[in-house]
C-alpha cells in the first residue's frame, strides 16, 4: 500500500512511508517529549538508553551508611545502565568500614565491617517537582532482606516535616504505598500507609516481570497505583504539619526523587539466606505535568 514501481524498475516510496520511516528513526525519548497523556505533558524522563553510568545531569548518589540501620554501604559503582535498563545491584562483599570507631556511639561507627553494598540514586539539587504524574516501570526481587524503593522527599524542612511519599516499597513479603509527615508529639510521625501482601497477587512469578508504579499528585490528593490498581489515596487536606515545624503542608511544595535498593535494617528483614548479587531494574522514569 505504501510503495509503487516506476517505469525504470525502481521502487518509489509514497509520502506516508517516508513519514513513517522518519518517525521510526526517532528515539522513544524524542517522541515522548512532545507527547501528551490526557491533560498531562511529559516534562522530564530517563529511559536509560545509553550503556554506562547513569546520567549525571539527572542523578547524584547517596554514599555510605545512611538510614534505618540498613546493612548496605551505598556506592555509585553499584548502579549502571545496560540494554535500556537502570540496574541497581545489591552485592554481598566484606571489607573494613572506614567509619568504624572503637567505642563509637552511632550505628554507623560501631560496625567493624561492610557486609553488603548497593546504590541510591537521587535527584536532589538537580530536579524537583510539585504536582503531576510520576511513572516508574521496574522489576524487583521479592526475597528476604531486600528493600527496594521509589520515593520522594520535600525540598524544605527536616524529616518528617518535609513530607515523604513512598510510591513503591517492598519488604517482608509486602508491597507498600505510603506517605508521612510531622506530628505535634516528639518522635512521632503521622503515616497514611497501605500494605498489600505479595501472596494476594496469586502469581508465584510476580517478581520475574516488570510492573508500573504511578503517582498522580495535585494540591488536594496523592493517588498511588500499581499496574493501574489504586493502592492508596492520601487526602492532602489532612496532612498539615504542626505550626512552626517546617512547611505548613509538606505535600504542597516540590519534592525530589530517590531510587534505591536497601538491605536489611530495621524493616528489610534478614538477607543472610538470600542469593547475591541481586538486582532492582528500572525500565523508565517519567514525570508529566498538566499544561
Amino acid at each position: 500500500m505504501g510503495t509503487k514501481m516506476t517505469s525504470n524498475g525502481k521502487v518509489k516510496m509514497r509520502p506516508l512511508v517516508v513519514i513513517m520511516a522518519l518517525l521510526s528513526s526517532l528515539s522513544p525519548l524524542c517522541l515522548a517529549a512532545g507527547s501528551t497523556n490526557g491533560e498531562y505533558r511529559l516534562v522530564w524522563s530517563d529511559e536509560f538508553g545509553k550503556d554506562g553510568k547513569p546520567d549525571p545531569k539527572k542523578w547524584t548518589f547517596e554514599e555510605g551508611f545512611v538510614r534505618n540501620e540498613e546493612l548496605q554501604w551505598y556506592q555509585p559503582e553499584n548502579a549502571f545502565c545496560k540494554d535500556g535498563l537502570l540496574i541497581i545491584e545489591g552485592r554481598r562483599e566484606r571489607r573494613p568500614n572506614p567509619l568504624y570507631k572503637k567505642g563509637g556511639q552511632s550505628w554507623k561507627e560501631k560496625r567493624g565491617y561492610i557486609d553488603y553494598t548497593a546504590a541510591c540514586l537521587i535527584t536532589r539539587g538537580l530536579h524537583s517537582w510539585m504536582y503531576g504524574r510520576f511513572e516508574v516501570k521496574a522489576r524487583i526481587k521479592t526475597r528476604s532482606g531486600l528493600w527496594p524503593a521509589v520515593w520522594f522527599l520535600g525540598v524544605s524542612g527536616n524529616w518528617p516535616f518535609n513530607g515523604e511519599v513512598d510510591l513503591m516499597e517492598y519488604y517482608n513479603s509486602t508491597i507498600l504505598a505510603n506517605a508521612c509527615w510531622g506530628s505535634g508529639k516528639q518522635g512521632e510521625v503521622k503515616w497514611n500507609a497501605s500494605k498489600k501482601p505479595l501472596k494476594s497477587f496469586n502469581d508465584p512469578k510476580w517478581d520475574e516481570t516488570f510492573h508500573v508504579w504511578r503517582m498522580d499528585w495535585d494540591s488536594q490528593r496523592i493517588n498511588l497505583y500499581l499496574d493501574e490498581v489504586l493502592l492508596n489515596s492520601i487526602d492532602l487536606t489532612k496532612t498539615a504539619n504542626p505550626p512552626g515545624r517546617g512547611p505548613a503542608n509538606p505535600f504542597r511544595q516540590p519534592h525530589y526523587m530517590l531510587l534505591n535498593l536497601a538491605i536489611g535494617g530495621n524493616s528489610g528483614g534478614d538477607p543472610s539466606g538470600t542469593p547475591f548479587p541481586t538486582r532492582f531494574e528500572v525500565d523508565y522514569v517519567r514525570v508529566s505535568q498538566k499544561e
